[in-house]
């Protein structure tokens, strides 16, 4: 299944691209994240480990990054279950800046990420 969520805020384009680079600010907008176990910041290759607030680890590959474009993409994996993400920080209106993330996974997991998905986005390009 895929689902594509959206949110827009004031935050300025360059300030919610940084919040994705850097992954130690990922709990600071992300509230299902407690820490992140990764290098600084992202590039291609990156692998990982993110910590839920509740929950076992959850490994990454980060499978692409256009700091031009502004957009990555990663895969996650807990066991046997997987989920690749898409994501977008773009000038969204003429108050601020739209971060997009294109989920694909089995539709459980799908339809349960999309709104803490949502909420994140939502704190990411908050002004």
């Amino acid at each position: 299944m895929r689902k594509t969520v959206c949110a827009v805020g004031a935050a300025s384009v360059e300030s919610g691209w940084l919040r994705y680079v850097r992954t130690a600010a990922w709990s600071t907008w992300a509230p299902q994240i407690r820490a992140v176990e990764a290098e600084a910041e992202l590039r291609m290759g990156m692998r990982g480990l993110v910590m839920p607030v509740m929950g076992p680890g959850v490994g990454f590959v980060v499978e692409a990054v256009d700091h031009r474009a502004r957009t990555w993409r990663w895969r996650v994996r807990v066991g046997p279950v997987g989920m690749r993400l898409w994501h977008t920080v773009r000038a969204g209106t003429p108050i601020g800046t739209e971060a997009e993330v294109r989920i694909d996974g089995t539709a459980p997991v799908v339809i349960a990420c999309a709104p803490l998905a949502r909420r994140a986005l939502r704190r990411l390009v908050d002004g």
